[in-house]
């Protein structure tokens, strides 16, 4: 539940920020913060050296664990947007308190350890001015943090390509940055928003379902944010993230009216979640030394895959184990030292 006081002095200030706000705004940026007190203040800075001027902040405070120092850093902005606290329920019930209480037409979705460039609302509303019967417009990020590559962006590591549609996102051949979503609050509220019951890839639970509803959804290939990627993110753990991925697909099963055709590319979604599953979890147990484990595990991805790279690994598992991982670390070794 939200609770109606964050503590006195932030809920009053809150409050009248509320009051003194002179014109309703036309974005809501929404902001779930949980363990974000170390990066929050970068975020917030991105926001409000927007160059596009009517939009408004809310902030929610997902019961998060490092709250006195969350506030103490979010206390230079707190005249400036509005606050919300609530136990932690999760990324879902957090987003979806923000929808509920945003002012404006749009929303706009910030993690807490991401930033936009000033020109990212600026550049996401003169999409939808262009193409007002668009429902949600997606941008790319530049991916920062400890290992990334160097000028890697979002959409290079996963490529978005053709039209944005239930069956697109569904194949992969389009992949949603949440941090770079700006969306219709109505189009939202129609496909149900975020479902609680997810903590991980409830975004794409919601994007899908927005497309299943008729909504019409584009993204654009403008480097607008910068995405941080680091350990401790929902998304950094892949075998769990694809776990999250079918429970999605299987409860749309579930849930929507299915076309045949839409029906088979669900069932098609869940396949290659599970191979990607059993390739990550035969990649550990390869790098662990656990060789008939790995056959296992790769053998069972490449039921789906088919590809020849990953059957001469198969041999050479089969054949040769201590010599294959000998030369995969020897290789990890000389691709650590060049980086």
């Amino acid at each position: 539940m939200i609770r109606s006081q964050a503590s006195s002095m932030f809920s009053d200030i809150s409050a009248e920020a509320c009051v003194e706000t002179a014109s309703r705004p036309r974005v809501s940026v929404i902001i779930p913060a949980f363990n974000a007190a170390e990066f929050i203040a970068q975020t917030l800075e991105s926001v409000f050296a927007q160059t596009f001027p009517k939009y408004e902040v809310i902030v929610v405070n997902d019961g998060s664990p490092d709250t006195t120092d969350f506030e103490k850093s979010l206390a230079p902005y707190i005249n400036r947007l509005v606050y919300l606290k609530q136990e932690n329920l999760g990324p879902s019930v957090a987003r979806n308190a923000g929808i509920l209480k945003a002012q404006g037409e749009f929303v706009a979705f910030l993690d807490s350890d991401d930033v936009w460039e000033s020109n990212y609302l600026s550049v996401q509303m003169t999409t939808f001015d262009e193409s007002p019967a668009l429902d949600l417009i997606y941008a790319d990020a530049l991916l920062i943090g400890e290992g990334v590559p160097p000028g890697l962006t979002f959409m290079k590591a996963a490529p978005s390509k053709g039209p944005v549609t239930f069956e697109s996102l569904l194949c992969g051949d389009c992949s949603i940055i949440t941090s770079c979503v700006v969306a219709r609050k109505a189009s939202l509220l129609k496909a149900g928003l975020f479902d609680p019951e997810f903590v991980r890839s409830e975004d794409l639970h919601l994007w899908l379902r927005v497309a299943h509803s008729g909504g019409s959804l584009a993204y654009q290939a403008d480097v607008v944010a910068r995405h941080r990627v680091h350990g401790s993110s929902l998304s950094a753990d892949m075998t769990r993230m694809f776990k999250s991925q079918i429970d999605v697909f299987e409860k749309l099963q579930c849930e929507l009216a299915l076309t045949a055709p839409q029906t088979r590319a669900v069932a098609e979604a869940v396949r290659r979640s599970r191979a990607h599953i059993e390739f990550h979890r035969g990649k550990q147990q390869f790098e662990s030394g656990n060789y008939r484990q790995a056959v296992i595990a790769l053998r069972a991805a490449n039921e789906y895959y088919r590809s020849p790279k990953l059957r001469f690994v198969l041999g050479g598992l089969r054949v040769a184990p201590r010599v294959l991982g000998l030369a995969y670390r020897l290789r990890e070794a000389a691709r650590a030292r060049h980086d």
